[in-house]
């Protein structure tokens, strides 16, 4: 086989990511020769501008995946959540490996956890998912946006710029800061992005060999839950920055899926639960229902 490149953003927690891949691919083929290529984005090279304002995550892919269309790249690794529900054209998700924990966390200098923060204190997120539903459970605090990665986030924090930040939990983990989490924030509280803790493995369509070698650390579980959880976001025709949660889960092969647009304002929220076998139909069925009692005009009115 030929020498694979592999791509990814500079971060910390990509770099993590994107080595954990690089190792699972390395045990299925022990004389694979890989070789990392970073790639600076848009997203992260605009850093004083929130994510909606701006074109929401899908910043921090489209220079990835240029270099894998043009060939200077093998595959890539992103966070899922950070995938846009569609991509170009001759790209395909070549593997989803098996997911970390999905929950967000909480953050605080004190070591508050949401509910005993006091209030009027600031909370920082770039995330209208989040927001939302933080505003939802306490309409005292103020969220203000936050941007950069896990280490400068937490520093702005430590800096007295935020009493507290929300994360998702997976990061931490892939970087073993777990020390620094405040409180473990329930799915029942607070309903995951769409794709959260799993990670995509992007590659090109018509590369036969790369596909064949990343089905052998695909895992079909996580798989199926997370195109449950892209269908019903793809079915909004919008990006992964609008205020809208999925989570699904297998339990004896059927699939239980829950979804929510939100106000970021906290105060509307449209949530409801399906369950079946159709990753693909279950999605989109479940956007419908939602849409039907008033999602769309929700999102509407979200300025992005």
């Amino acid at each position: 086989m030929r020498t694979i490149v592999v791509g990814t953003r500079k971060s910390k927690l990509a770099m993590t990511q994107t080595n954990w891949v690089m190792d699972r691919l390395k045990e299925m083929e022990p004389n694979l020769t890989v070789e990392l290529e970073t790639i600076v984005t848009k997203g992260d090279k605009i850093l004083d501008v929130t994510l909606s304002k701006v074109g929401g995550k899908g910043l921090f892919v489209k220079e990835i995946e240029s270099a894998l269309l043009s060939g200077e790249i093998d595959l890539a690794v992103h966070s899922m959540k950070d995938l846009p529900a569609e991509m170009p054209k001759g790209l395909l998700i070549g593997a989803i490996p098996i997911r970390e924990d999905v929950r967000d966390c909480f953050l605080s200098r004190d070591g508050s956890t949401l509910e005993e923060l006091p209030s009027g204190a600031v909370v920082g997120t770039s995330s209208l998912r989040r927001q939302a539903q933080i505003l939802a459970i306490r309409p005292d605090l103020r969220v203000e946006p936050i941007r950069g990665n896990i280490d400068t986030r937490v520093q702005k924090m430590n800096d007295g710029q935020f009493d507290a930040i929300i994360l998702a939990t997976a990061g931490l983990n892939r970087i073993s800061w777990q020390e620094d989490i405040a409180e473990l924030i329930s799915v029942k509280t607070m309903l995951p992005a769409v794709g959260q803790g799993a990670l995509a493995i992007q590659c090109r369509e018509d590369d036969r060999e790369i596909r064949a070698l990343l089905a052998k650390i695909n895992h079909e579980e996580t798989a199926r839950a997370v195109r449950a959880e892209r269908a019903f976001l793809q079915a909004f025709h919008g990006g992964c920055h609008l205020p809208i949660a999925a989570y699904a889960q297998i339990c004896e092969d059927q699939i239980h899926l829950k979804g929510l647009v939100g106000d970021p304002s906290g105060k509307q929220m449209i949530a409801d639960t399906i369950i079946g076998k159709n990753e693909i139909k279950m999605g989109q069925e479940l956007a419908n229902r939602l849409i039907e009692l008033g999602a769309d005009e929700l999102l509407a009115s979200v300025s992005v």
